[in-house]
């Protein structure tokens, strides 16, 4: 089963993508905002194209761990998408994932203008593969290996 992985922001939505082994992430896209309704039908859309059976939502919990308008924004999200469609959402800690993603870019030496177009779509996929990676590290149990 493929995962979609969200980086939601104020103008930008960027998406990635599980292969079927729920082991790698890869950037698919960056959405454009258009509003809460019609970005979400885009996402269900694109979950549907792509075989995703679960989303895994980018939650931006204040360095200090407490939550802040950006969650509750988050969540209203989250369950837009639920009332669209019947697919698992996940939310999953996104605290400083937007900041390795550019500190990436920056260290490939990508210009300021073209990381301003993918940052969005590398901080999705930072998030999904965490995500990825802490299920692939937990056992019958629910124990960390």
């Amino acid at each position: 089963m493929r995962i979609l992985g969200l980086d939601i922001g104020e103008k930008r939505i960027g998406i990635a993508l599980s292969d079927e082994l729920g082991i790698t992430a890869r950037g698919l896209m960056v959405l454009q905002r258009k509003g809460i309704s019609e970005d979400a039908k885009k996402i269900i859309e694109i979950c549907k194209e792509n075989k995703a059976g679960k989303i895994v939502i980018g939650l931006p919990i204040n360095m200090n761990g407490t939550y802040g308008q950006g969650v509750e924004n988050v969540k209203k999200f989250g369950k837009k998408l639920k009332s669209l469609h019947p697919i698992e959402i996940v939310y999953w800690d996104e605290r400083l994932t937007t900041l390795a993603a550019e500190k990436v870019l920056i260290d490939a030496d990508v210009s300021r203008k073209k990381r301003k177009g993918v940052i969005d779509k590398l901080a999705a996929v930072l998030i999904l593969q965490s995500f990825l990676d802490y299920i692939h590290n937990i056992d019958s149990n629910g124990k960390l290996l």
